[in-house]
């Protein structure tokens, strides 16, 4: 079992508590959000009376419920860059939060490029050298995964005042926000807080009501099981995986008659990338059978053991003697599986891995010496010698368990999320996408993620969102593009709700890196999209004879080319075969217009639909045109 990347349902402790305290996004430190009520969760004595008073000022009293939980509310507060303190009194005693700030707080989260750090952005030397300001404060949450929401992170956690050496780990989009939100107005502080993995999907950013509604309740009912038995879970979850792997391989069932295979010994003990020879090398991305038997006593065969097999990239589903003991999805996450006895016999016993690698390396991860057999009187049987791989022609992705660690249902929100407690925010910025490309309905994974946020954080909470930014092959005629399909339904999820703005990055991009280092104008955008500026959006396609007129919101001043006549990128795409073709284009103030080619009757508008599409259409200040698909209105 995954004991790094999945704690089990962590309850507050049963010890005694020296005095009241708060949830573990709160601590000294840090920002509060000003302008509405303070919200302020934690625990105390069960069914006790606590007391929270911000020190010289107002106080409120609140009476725990039967587990110690309480949730209170003191009068709204202005900004504040005074430092306050925060007492908090029940029967036990009481605890003293110091150095409080009040402004906003905003959530960053998503995936590698809301990670990426400052010391990986530009300018790295001067902006650290600029970082110090007291005005700005930084929570960093550790990355780590669980099947149902947790109480608290499984480090403490703190916060801390922007320094060089706070700064340089920091998420570097996240901070240049706070920067230009400071720069705009030095009288409002802000917190930051940092919870991010990369490449982790939407979903397991989902809070359970949002997992539910998007996945259904047998799933989330399975992520408890999970939690009370890792192997209980497992056994219900594999029928998925053998129904798949039987349409995927003719019927067969390997694991049940592993002499169905053809099976050789492995080159070595390694990423099956350097297996030379074995048409893994230069294809890495596959479905492999690992194998290795092991002779066991009578005593090591009686009662429950566990199986170690270290870290598997990306995915294995673990057989003893043809019985599934354990399904984990996650690049360097160690293994180690429950085999019950009846599993086990004297004698022979073979362990075989269905190993599936969707990304990059595949196959053994970590070194030999972690996999090992430990039978229930201790005895140890290293397993890191003998293995036996056998190729097969499936190509597809094995089903992903709702527990797996980049994709598993709100399994980080349950982790990195939840312990934060009731606070209040100003705003979510978000930044992901990139796993999620190639899959539908990204707009209503939005709408998921946003009302599990305001669930937690309150309805005033601004969501900003990044537009996917330009990496991949360029083109030289109109395709098909997933990005630009994921690009268009992030403006669509924003479009849909009444406190969001989408913040493109469409022209920022490296489209050799998929992790840009211009973060620096990427939180300009982001703060200036948070202070209300309207971002350009566009808002109908309607034609008229021989043109096309395409209008827009948001834009200020009006639309202009960089760097030459016409806007590039724009399509006009009829419904005869589904074809779309460039057009030329000019702008008109706030519209664009385009010329119908002779013969065509177009459907849609398209701009931008590429995966590094090249883009020279901005408004008046130089914020650029987001990707977009618009169908015309006759």
């Amino acid at each position: 079992m995954r004991r790094a990347a999945f704690a089990l349902a962590t309850l507050w402790p049963a010890t005694a508590l020296a005095g009241p305290v708060l949830d573990a996004g709160f601590g000294d430190n840090m920002v509060l959000q000003s302008g509405v009520p303070l919200t302020l969760s934690g625990r105390a004595g069960p069914s006790t009376e606590v007391t929270i008073a911000v020190a010289g000022g107002s106080s409120v009293s609140v009476r725990a419920d039967a587990s110690g939980s309480f949730v209170a509310s003191l009068p709204a507060q202005p900004a504040a860059t005074t430092p306050q303190s925060l007492v908090i009194t029940d029967a036990s005693g009481s605890t003293t939060y110091r150095n409080i700030l009040i402004g906003n707080v905003f959530l960053c989260g998503g995936q590698s490029n809301m990670e990426l750090s400052v010391e990986r952005a530009l300018d790295v030397w001067n902006q650290l050298r600029l970082a110090p300001d007291d005005g700005i404060r930084l929570l960093m949450i550790p990355k780590t995964t669980a099947p149902v929401p947790q109480a608290a992170f499984p480090a403490p956690v703190q916060w801390n005042a922007a320094t060089s050496e706070t700064v340089a780990p920091f998420s570097a989009a996240c901070f240049y926000m706070a920067k230009a939100l400071r720069k705009q107005d030095p009288s409002v502080p802000v917190g930051l807080i940092h919870s991010n993995w990369g490449g982790s999907a939407a979903r397991a950013w989902y809070d359970p009501e949002g997992a539910a509604a998007m996945h259904g309740k047998a799933d989330i009912d399975l992520l408890a099981l999970y939690a009370r038995d890792p192997y209980a879970a497992a056994q219900a979850f594999v029928p998925q995986w053998f129904a798949w792997w039987r349409k995927a391989d003719n019927g067969r069932e390997p694991w049940k008659n592993s002499a169905l295979l053809d099976w050789k010994p492995i080159p070595k003990f390694s990423f099956w990338n350097e297996w030379k020879g074995t048409g893994l090398d230069a294809n890495p991305r596959a479905n492999v059978w690992l194998r290795k038997v092991i002779t066991l006593t009578p005593e090591q065969a009686r009662g429950e053991a566990s199986l170690a097999i270290g870290a598997i990239d990306d995915m294995d589903l673990t057989f003893v003697n043809g019985h599934p003991v354990g399904y984990t999805f996650g690049w360097g996450v160690e293994r180690t599986y429950r085999v019950p006895p009846a599993h086990l016999k004297a004698g022979r016993n073979e362990i075989m891995i269905a190993a599936n690698n969707m990304w990059d390396t595949g196959g053994f991860f970590a070194g030999p010496e972690r996999l090992a057999f430990t039978a229930a009187n201790g005895e140890r049987v290293p397993l890191g010698a003998d293995w036996e791989f056998a190729q097969t022609s499936v190509t597809d992705v094995p089903p992903r368990a709702p527990w797996d660690a980049n994709a598993g249902l709100g399994v980080m929100h349950n982790a990195m999320i939840a312990p934060l407690g009731k606070m209040k925010l100003a705003g979510v910025a978000w930044y992901q996408g990139e796993a999620d490309v190639g899959q539908p309905a990204y707009d209503r994974k939005l709408a998921a993620l946003f009302a599990g946020w305001r669930r937690q954080f309150g309805p005033q909470t601004r969501m900003l969102v990044v537009q996917l930014a330009d990496f991949g092959e360029r083109r030289s005629a109109p395709a098909e593009s997933g990005w630009a399909q994921l690009r268009d339904e992030q403006r669509k999820g924003v479009a849909a709700d009444a406190n969001a703005a989408l913040v493109t990055a469409i022209d920022i991009g490296e489209p050799t890196d998929i992790h840009p280092a211009n973060k620096n104008d990427l939180g300009k955008r982001l703060a200036a999209a948070f202070d209300g500026r309207a971002m350009p959006m566009p808002d109908k396609a309607v034609r008229e004879g021989g043109k096309v007129t395409v209008s827009f919101t948001g834009i200020a001043g009006a639309l202009t080319v960089q760097g030459g006549p016409y806007p590039l990128g724009v399509e006009l795409c009829a419904a005869e075969g589904d074809t779309c073709q460039w057009v030329i284009a000019r702008v008109e103030g706030s519209r664009l217009l385009l010329a119908v080619p002779d013969g065509m009757t177009p459907t849609r508008v398209r701009y931008a639909w590429a995966d590094a599409p090249v883009v020279n259409l901005v408004d008046g200040e130089g914020m650029p045109i987001p990707g977009f698909e618009l169908a015309i209105a006759p």
